[in-house]
């Protein structure tokens, strides 16, 4: 049987995903809130890689964003969505 993760957001998130233009909020909104429950695991998300070194900071593409997490155990929250730089 699958492991449930409880998904937490931070209010730094939402504020983020509440200035996005409306279709990319639409985009964002629809895979945070409906299709990131059917992710098997978090390394099936795009572009998924750690940030850092502490082990519990993780981020992946977007909608050509950014979606910072904090991964602790079963518990996820999500923290920013920032616009993905330009390389």
């Amino acid at each position: 049987m699958p492991v449930r993760l409880e998904v937490r957001y931070e209010r730094s998130f939402l504020l983020d995903l509440k200035n996005l233009e409306p279709a990319l909020y639409q985009q964002v909104h629809q895979f945070v809130f409906e299709e990131f429950q059917n992710i098997g695991q978090l390394y099936d998300l795009p572009e998924y890689r750690q940030i850092g070194t502490s082990g519990i900071f993780y981020c992946f593409e977007l909608a050509e964003h950014l979606v910072s997490l904090e991964v602790i155990g079963q518990v996820v929250k999500f923290l920013r969505i920032l616009p993905k730089p330009e390389v």
